[in-house]
């Protein structure tokens, strides 16, 4: 452990991802000055993970952050570290068009030609009058948009790369929480349908990427500070058990105990209940991920940073150029390639060999391309089974009943796709927003 140790904590925060160090922050600002931040890794960042191979550097995912975060409130020391960036998204549609990210109604809908737009709208209107009693995923995507343009333009395709099941095992809530841009998208009141020449008013944000150091020298920058405020950190520590003692909580680690007033978890639910010796008596699920790495000397077809996979084929969900965030290596373009590990039995040799079939079928990464590497992630993000929301919230509330306050992706179970996502809820649940 970093500085010095204390006989009892004010409080002990299991985890050092964004929620764990953002949680940190709040607690120190709120006069809670002897704290101990623990994680099993052996690196700041959580699931924010880099790999370094020989002059690469590919991201397990693909991370974009803007200079105007609230992570930029609690680490103002970050801000200068971060790499200036314009990226781009597309995606590869079903026709196999490289064409705008998430809907695009030229190549969607004006292409697709007179009869194919009566079918549309006739599939729409279907939806409105006979669908609404929604229960899934499917049914909210298929309500807006309709069956038929669910399907040609990929969207129900996408969305089971995404979780890994069927849109229609994927639970309503989930839906409606973190799908409502297809609602918009499909609003008659939608702006995007509508000529507009007002003038953009105030600043726009800037995008950036992490250095190129990689993440842990990022985050090092954030746990640095809460060092000199006097925080305790014990990186690769693993936590065997969680006992409440006299009203203190007994945090076992390897050969020591820890004591402490309050633990904050962001460790995945199912982690801090074992460590608590709850039973939940159901399992929540989360989706394993399998990351390629690529290097490439070619033509790759399109000039986004950003490509998603709506096609009807291909495991793939979505790479990420990092190389227009970094810069050639040795005149080489290099990416990374998100799969979901169960569409591949969990085969680097079966995803990489897909991946090549799937675009050399639609003409992209023409020339010569090499597997540099890879890496696969558990618990990369959570799975929204039918139940799986209340099921998240009872194990949220059992734990809490112990004393245990859990947060942020994994220690809520909950969907987080952004640092401005994760730092405002880490906010919202301790107060320090």
């Amino acid at each position: 452990m970093d500085n010095h140790s204390h006989d009892v904590y004010d409080a002990i925060v299991l985890g050092a991802g964004i929620s764990g160090l953002v949680a940190s922050s709040i607690l120190l600002n709120d006069d809670c000055l002897h704290i101990l931040i623990l994680d099993s890794y052996g690196h700041f960042g959580g699931n924010h993970i880099n790999v370094n191979i020989g002059e690469y550097s590919f991201d397990i995912g693909s991370f974009i952050f803007q200079n105007d975060s609230p992570l930029i409130r609690h680490f103002p020391e970050l801000l200068p570290l971060y790499v200036d960036i314009d990226p781009t998204w597309q995606r590869l549609n079903p026709q196999g068009v490289v064409t705008k990210y998430p809907l695009s109604l030229k190549d969607d809908l004006f292409c697709a030609g007179p009869i194919e737009w009566a079918r549309i709208v006739a599939s729409v209107v279907f939806s409105r009058l006979f669908h609404r009693r929604m229960k899934n995923a499917k049914d909210f995507a298929r309500y807006w948009i309709g069956s038929r343009f669910l399907r040609r333009s990929g969207l129900e395709n996408y969305m089971e790369r995404f979780y890994g099941l069927p849109p229609e095992k994927i639970e309503l809530a989930f839906a409606e929480k973190r799908m409502s841009w297809i609602s918009e998208y499909a609003s008659l009141n939608n702006p995007m349908l509508k000529k507009s020449h007002r003038t953009r008013q105030g600043p726009i944000n800037r995008q950036l990427a992490r250095p190129k150091e990689g993440f842990h020298y990022l985050y090092k920058a954030a746990a640095d500070k809460l060092a000199g405020l006097g925080a305790d950190i014990a990186l690769g520590t693993t936590v065997s058990s969680i006992k409440k003692v006299d009203g203190l909580f007994e945090v076992q680690c390897s050969d020591q105990c820890l004591r402490a007033r309050r633990v904050i978890s962001t460790f995945p639910l199912h982690t801090s209940l074992a460590l608590c010796g709850i039973d939940l008596g159901a399992e929540l699920q989360s989706v394993r991920l399998i990351s390629l790495f690529y290097s490439f000397d070619g033509t790759r077809g399109f000039p986004s940073s950003i490509l998603y996979n709506f096609s009807f084929s291909g495991p793939w969900k979505r790479l990420t150029i990092y190389s227009d965030f970094y810069g050639l290596v040795k005149e080489r373009q290099y990416f990374g390639v998100e799969v979901n590990a169960d569409h591949v039995e969990g085969s680097v040799e079966t995803a990489d060999r897909k991946f090549r079939e799937h675009v050399a079928a639609n003409n992209l990464f023409v020339g010569n391309l090499i597997l540099e590497g890879s890496q696969l992630t558990s618990n990369a993000y959570p799975i929204y089974l039918d139940g799986a929301t209340d099921l998240a919230r009872k194990a949220v509330l059992l734990l809490s009943d112990f004393g245990i306050e859990s947060i942020g992706r994994q220690g809520r179970f909950d969907y987080q796709p952004t640092a401005r996502d994760t730092t405002l809820k880490a906010e919202i649940a301790l107060g320090g927003g």
